[in-house]
């Protein structure tokens, strides 16, 4: 998704003087065009990440709309007290950009991976939270970041492209729908592909509804709610930890509306069961989160 970010962002900032763009010392032969467009409006913070989430407070405080870029977790964790403090409770237009949510760093370990990012940033003031799950939503996600100018989250992975017909509706994208559905699936980001990928896989074709998840904290349409409610068991996939996830958040939303699935599992990120570090298939694959597994689970829930 970086190469749709990098070609969004020269885009609107075209568009708009006002956007500015600060980088931890990161982007190297992905954002020169970035930095092309902007000129004096692209900034190289260095490695100080905590002081680039306040220079940006300051610059937003002054009229402009600031993205801040770096590795997921190092624009997450390492910033969190100057976003909560600085950026979401006076409303500011800071923009944070994670690239390589959940295990997208693979093999360089637990300190380049964020697995809880949006459990630490959704419940904060102001904040909107984005994880596209295909490479055509950057550019939706972008255009709203910047449209609604206010404290936001976009988490990068790796997505496939959008498939044919499908439809927004609040939080949720309806990725297929279909009559007579033996469950629904609800993904986070571009656990999508290994959801679809699964239903490749011989029975399942064409018997699930398949939505994902593309901000948070969520808001549940009354058509999404009413899909849930006639879907059968309802399965939950998201790089992500259980607490403070997808999982946790729909199921609240559910549950006030008084909607309870006729069979419910999640799959999360399990952290590091094994101690040890692959790359981001491993991963995903020692949480269950891979499509041979998910394959395995829908044929079990039905």
């Amino acid at each position: 998704m970086r190469n749709e970010f990098s070609a969004g962002i020269e885009r609107l900032a075209r568009q708009d003087e006002s956007i500015v763009f600060i980088t931890g010392d990161l982007g190297f032969n992905a954002l020169e065009n970035v930095m092309n467009a902007l000129g004096p409006r692209f900034i190289n913070a260095g490695v100080a990440e905590q002081n680039m989430v306040g220079v940006a407070a300051g610059m937003a405080y002054k009229g402009y709309k600031v993205f801040v870029y770096s590795i997921a977790p190092f624009v997450v964790y390492r910033c969190l007290e100057q976003f909560r403090n600085d950026v979401c409770l006076h409303n500011l237009p800071v923009f944070l950009v994670g690239n390589g949510g959940g295990y997208g760093y693979g093999i360089m370990g637990s300190t380049h991976h964020a697995i809880e990012d949006l459990a630490t940033l959704s419940p904060l003031q102001n904040v909107t939270c984005y994880v596209p799950g295909f490479a055509d939503e950057v550019e939706y996600c972008l255009e709203r970041i910047v449209r609604e100018a206010k404290p936001a989250y976009l988490r990068l992975g790796v997505g496939r492209a959008l498939p044919e017909d499908t439809t927004l509706s609040g939080s949720f994208r309806v990725v297929t729908q279909t009559d007579n559905c033996l469950g629904t699936i609800v993904a986070l980001g571009p656990s999508v592909t290994n959801v679809l990928n699964a239903l490749n896989q011989e029975g399942l074709a064409g018997k699930y509804n398949v939505l994902t998840a593309l901000t948070l904290p969520l808001h549940l349409t009354d058509e999404v709610a009413r899909l849930i409610q006639a879907g059968g068991p309802l399965l939950i996939v998201e790089e992500h930890v259980s607490i403070g996830g997808l999982a946790q958040q729909l199921s609240v939303k559910l549950l006030e509306r008084g909607i309870a699935p006729s069979g419910f599992r999640s799959l999360t990120a399990q952290g590091y069961p094994d101690g040890r570090y692959g790359d981001q298939a491993y991963h995903q694959k020692q949480s269950g989160l891979d499509a041979d597994h998910i394959a395995r689970l829908l044929q079990q829930l039905v």
